[in-house]
């Protein structure tokens, strides 16, 4: 898994038909601090992630696992919604 802050929405209403009608946001791969390590990447949500929100994304096959059945041509999905991140007794992030 990898950890990326929401950074916006991506509006395709014309689709391939095998890629199914979920949410796909604009993400930005982050470190645990919040400082970008690459940005603009297009992910599938089925959770709801909103703008600025940081979240759990996974990478492959398991990506298309995640929305639905057969093998959506998906590489990169939400599969949680970051409520708090902490490492040596310190808070990093906090929702």
């Amino acid at each position: 898994m990898e950890l990326a802050r929401v950074r916006g929405q991506v509006v395709a209403t014309i689709r391939d038909p095998k890629v199914p009608h979920t949410s796909l946001l604009l993400v930005d791969f982050i470190r645990a601090d919040g400082v970008v390590r690459r940005e603009g990447h297009v992910a599938a949500d089925t959770l709801g992630a909103g703008e600025g929100e940081y979240v759990l994304l996974v990478r492959g096959s398991g990506a298309a696992l995640v929305v639905g059945g057969g093998k959506p041509p998906i590489d990169l999905s939400v599969v949680a919604i970051v409520d708090q991140i902490s490492a040596l007794n310190e808070v990093i992030y906090s929702k």
